[in-house]
């Protein structure tokens, strides 16, 4: 064997001293902000009305159905890779129940490792590299990560403050489809400014997906969160919507077991075989046990639903009021447990910093949401507030945050 010499050097593991180890698809996107704010939170000692998941389980009579289906070893060993048929019927017939759809629990329902996976296998089954994807901005940050991943560009189209909503303006989303355009990425409720799309809105997406002849990705994972006089609407009961829409739903937000990562799709058997061949090399199959609960949480009556959108409206209303007796311009969200607030009335305009500092000033940590913008100029002056929490810590939070701005 002979000496190593200089020109025998090992291999560079990076493969090239020029290229970084990061797949450049993702270089843009970094730690997410969620993680940088909750771990803010624990380093300060702040209430958390950052990121959205709730601090109380929900209902004890679906935790208990988990725990039996452990017991009686249902899912503990690899689920069906479609989703346990309990489930994907439950998951049909609530589509019925709520809104009149029909669809096949065999061929036209898949069960996602919660709504992400569904977000991510969509795109990466149905996009190829160039197809343009038109999206609302704001938007949830797994957006632009998965049509990247996919090779797709992502198109924003921003949603704008007026008359206390913000509004979908349908000339810009029309002057977004281009000939290279593959599908609208729609989400309502919408994360974070608290939007339901109206019917009149829904409707002339439907005609622009129909006379474009586009598939749509519809995230309605905040379905049962509408207040008011909002209704939520799926864009697959629209004329022409039921073959081209893929419908994603979950069981995190409307059940408060947000660890458990149950989710679903529901479209047309073509559909439904695309993303599953993506979902396959992703997760393949997740949460068997707690599918078998998730079943039974979608066969509630209509009291647990009523109870629960009634218990979010008052939380609602208890962080809205402290954030405008605080100072803050609160947008009151119509869906989801979000509010955006607009920082400028505080005479304070980088929500970014306002982010960062707000934890040392006040002992609350919020999200700011230019980093659901591709225009960050946009979203600069406005911070998202979850209220998904226990009313005392809400009372709590409001009162910290009058005492450090209120004047």
């Amino acid at each position: 064997m002979t000496a190593m010499t200089s020109s025998a050097r090992p291999a560079d593991p990076a493969g090239s001293a020029a290229r970084p180890p990061l797949n450049r698809r993702l270089a843009e996107f970094g730690t997410t902000i969620f993680a940088e704010m909750s771990a803010l939170a624990l380093r300060t000692g702040s209430i958390n009305l950052g990121q959205g998941f709730p601090d109380t389980d929900g209902p004890e009579e679906i935790r208990e159905a988990a725990v039996r289906a452990l017991r009686d070893g249902r899912g503990n060993q690899y689920p069906p890779g479609p989703g346990v048929p309990e489930l994907r019927a439950a998951v049909t017939a609530h589509q019925l129940r709520r809104y009149g759809l029909t669809f096949d629990p065999d061929t036209e329902v898949l069960v996602t490792a919660g709504a992400t996976e569904a977000i991510a296998a969509a795109l990466l089954g149905l996009l190829e590299p160039g197809d343009e994807v038109v999206a609302l901005e704001p938007y949830y940050d797994s957006y632009a990560a998965c049509i990247a991943m996919a090779g797709g560009r992502r198109v924003p189209v921003t949603l704008r403050p007026h008359e206390g909503r913000f509004q979908l303006d349908l000339d810009e989303l029309r002057a977004a489809v281009t000939d290279r355009t593959r599908l609208l990425l729609i989400n309502t409720p919408h994360n974070p400014t608290g939007t339901v799309l109206t019917r009149t809105e829904l409707t002339a997406i439907a005609e622009l997906a129909v006379e474009r002849d586009l598939l749509v990705v519809t995230d309605e994972v905040y379905e049962h969160l509408v207040f008011d006089d909002a209704e939520h609407l799926p864009l697959a009961t629209f004329p022409g919507m039921r073959d081209r829409t893929v419908t994603i739903g979950s069981a995190g937000k409307t059940f408060s077991f947000t660890g458990w990562k149950v989710g679903w799709v529901t479209a047309a058997p073509a559909l439904v075989s695309a993303v599953r061949s993506a979902k396959q090399y992703l997760t393949y199959v997740a949460s068997g046990p707690f599918q078998y609960a998730v079943a039974e949480a979608l066969a509630l009556p209509d009291d647990y639903f009523d109870a629960f959108r009634a218990d979010m409206r008052a939380k609602r209303e208890l962080l809205a009021g402290g954030l405008e007796q605080a100072g803050f311009t609160v947008f009151r969200p119509a869906g989801t447990y979000f509010i955006t607030t607009d920082i400028r009335s505080l005479g304070e305009s980088d929500g970014f910093a306002f982010c960062r500092s707000l934890p040392e000033r006040s002992g609350v940590v919020a999200i700011p949401n230019a980093v659901f913008y591709d225009h960050r100029e946009q979203g600069a002056p406005f911070v998202r507030f979850a209220f998904c929490k226990r009313q005392g810590v809400l009372e709590e939070a409001a009162k910290r945050l009058r005492k450090a701005f209120a004047h």
